[in-house]
């Protein structure tokens, strides 16, 4: 199913008022910043137009895993550090809804989630589909193992599927503003029966979410803004806002390789992945932090604070609202796409 969107006129101009603000608040970033931060690269394929799902290859260095939201087909497209495409994987005997997200498992495994669900609960269950990633990068078809999935408290609409690096065990958080959920997964996922996921921590409105190599920290990201957490015991504790680039519609986040730094994605046709250097104690235990660094964001900050922990349940995102940074950036984007509105009007009435 295809995510609502803004037409095209006023998601551009809303856009661009709203890059306008953040620009002459903030400073425009350079292109590529001296610590490695910046545009990393661009994906170039056409067939790739709502890029909703990032993960960095560990068998193959410098290929990204993507693929697209909906109305695509059963595909899954391996991208290199120049937005090239070397290889598409067509997943035999399925037929996808809404995927949503890809995540690499520790059994060499990438496992897809077709988790969407736009109209905020229809669907009664949802669907991982795993294979192994390919030793070769060429066009192939794969068969997958398909897995059912319910949640403990109803359906609900999700776009972020993370699998842990060490344990295997599967997480998603759901998509809701002000009330979204972080579920994990049984420990092992059953091809024959329901897998049920349970709710253990609140979570901020999450468009994509992906581990560290070594498990230790867990980023969580929205449109505007991400948030990092430590990974401990099972659950997120924790919780630093991140500066994230001003994408058109971010919708996906992974680890590098090397976990010391983040690439974010969006949708859109000739979409650019931004990569964004961690420092200090962002970084994960098994890298471990640089005393000299200091975290430099690779694009301006959205703007958006973080929602802090919530009380009660695991410690993690938030379930509040979302804080001011969430109202002052909702108030910038309505007032942007408003003045669109009435700019188009205008301009009808005049011409």
């Amino acid at each position: 199913m295809r995510t609502t969107r803004l037409p095209a006129a006023l998601l551009a101009a809303a856009c661009a008022t709203a890059a306008a603000c953040a620009t002459a608040t903030l400073g425009a970033p350079p292109a590529r910043a001296a610590d490695g931060g910046g545009e990393a690269f661009t994906i170039g394929d056409p067939r790739i137009t709502e890029s909703s799902g990032l993960a960095a290859s560990l068998r193959h260095p410098g290929v990204y895993w993507t693929h697209n939201d909906s109305d695509d087909g059963p595909y899954v497209y391996a991208v290199d550090s120049r937005g090239r495409t070397v290889a598409t994987v067509t997943l035999r005997g399925t037929e996808p809804r809404d995927v949503e997200a890809v995540s690499l498992g520790p059994d060499g495994r990438l496992y897809v989630g077709d988790i969407g669900d736009n109209l905020g609960g229809k669907w009664p269950e949802v669907w991982i589909y795993a294979f192994a990633e390919p030793a070769e990068l060429r066009d192939q078809s794969v068969q997958v193992t398909r897995y059912k999935v319910r949640y403990e408290d109803g359906p609900r609409d999700a776009e972020a599927l993370m699998v842990h690096p060490v344990t295997g065990r599967a997480y998603i958080a759901s998509k809701k503003q002000g009330g979204g959920g972080l579920y994990q997964g049984p420990e092992q996922l059953s091809a024959t029966g329901v897998n049920t996921f349970r709710r253990i921590a609140d979570a901020p409105w999450t468009t994509d979410g992906a581990f560290s190599p070594d498990g230790t920290r867990l980023v969580l990201r929205g449109y505007f803004s991400a948030t990092l957490y430590r990974w401990k015991d099972g659950a997120p504790s924790g919780g630093e806002s991140l500066s994230t680039p001003f994408q058109r519609q971010g919708e996906s986040v992974t680890f590098s390789a090397d976990g010391r730094a983040l690439l974010y994605g969006s949708e859109g046709k000739d979409s650019p992945v931004w990569r964004s250097p961690l420092a200090g104690d962002q970084l994960p235990d098994a890298v471990g932090p640089q005393p000299s660094a200091t975290p430099a964001p690779s694009a301006p900050p959205s703007g958006e604070a973080a929602a802090p922990p919530s009380e009660g349940a695991a410690a993690g995102p938030s379930s509040s609202s979302g804080g001011a940074g969430d109202q002052t950036l909702g108030v910038v984007f309505l007032l942007a796409v408003a003045g669109a509105v009435f700019g188009l009007r205008r301009r009808k009435r005049d011409g």
